[in-house]
């Protein structure tokens, strides 16, 4: 029987370079899309796959996240005083409990695998769920929900993955799998196209065994002079199985403009409160008359 997943880490130390000047003073991870900031959408996921303690491993100028999910008794007295009453149960409804929240720091961006290992004295000895907020999925069921039922029934570390485009692996931690079946066979971080063992991308969300901190205690430093998940997962890899779960869903790397700005469009567009006007407003934009107007301008741009 599969020990029970009951916590999981949520890295949001990095400094969000690619949406400078708005990151100069807000986390990348509080950016919001329409009306909820990346990081809740991490946090709601994995509280429907069962998660019971958030762990927040953060680094200077992250405290806006702390404040985040706590109560805000000032706001809400203002809102009870208007009978907001809507707007309170939404900031209620997913609100962690006390005790449910821990944050803990990495004080020198040595990379993700350093992260995960800032938060070894939370997890302990068990098994954890590791979810990074810039990857959203849009889908009926979250991406760890998803991932869980194959946890419970093989007991071992799980990785979601996602298909994308062969030109775009080397963007990428990429898996190689048996020619039947989901268990995973190697990982390569980043591969040129030409030496991809596949164009199954390692999505952002894994369930890991708790020896990966005993991994990451020694790992040197990997590609960009950092320490890497996937080469202590490699290691890992030699005694341990790794299955993967190709995820359903349409997922957006937040992490980049281009698939920020496009969920935010996707998300608007199926949102119950305005999603219909907000589609008619993208028809009427996508006139041919304004494009040309547009395009125009994008050519002058150096």
């Amino acid at each position: 029987m599969a020990y029970p997943i009951k916590k999981a880490v949520f890295p949001v130390a990095g400094l969000g370079t690619r949406f400078l000047p708005a990151t100069k003073a807000m986390p990348k991870e509080m950016l919001t899309v329409v009306d909820k900031p990346l990081i809740q959408y991490a946090v709601e996921e994995a509280a429907e796959a069962g998660i019971e303690h958030f762990i927040f491993v953060t680094g200077r100028n992250k405290s806006t996240i702390e404040d985040h999910f706590d109560h805000q008794y000032e706001l809400m007295n203002t809102l009870r005083k208007k009978n907001k009453h809507v707007q309170i149960e939404i900031l209620e409804k997913d609100l962690p409990s006390a005790g449910q929240t821990s944050f803990t720091r990495q004080q020198e961006p040595l990379g993700l695998g350093h992260a995960v290992w800032c938060a070894r004295h939370l997890i302990g000895k068990e098994p954890f769920a590791l979810l990074l907020p810039d990857m959203l999925l849009q889908s009926e069921s979250g991406a760890l929900k998803q991932m869980m039922a194959q946890y419970e029934r093989l007991g071992n570390n799980v990785i979601g993955l996602y298909q994308v485009p062969l030109e775009e692996v080397d963007q990428y931690g990429i898996v190689k799998t048996e020619s039947e079946g989901c268990k995973i066979i190697d990982m390569v971080e980043k591969p040129k196209v030409a030496d991809a063992p596949s164009n199954l991308m390692m999505m952002g969300r894994y369930i890991l065994q708790p020896e990966i901190m005993m991994l990451l205690e020694t790992q040197n430093k990997g590609a960009g002079g950092e320490i890497q998940l996937t080469d202590a997962m490699l290691k890992l890899l030699q005694f341990q199985d790794f299955s993967g779960v190709q995820i359903e869903g349409e997922l957006f790397d937040c992490g980049s403009k281009l698939g920020f700005l496009t969920a935010n469009v996707s998300f608007a567009l199926q949102h119950s409160e305005f999603g219909d006007e907000f589609a008619a407003n993208i028809r009427a934009m996508t006139n041919k008359d304004y494009f040309k107007k547009h395009t125009k301008k994008n050519k002058k741009t150096p």
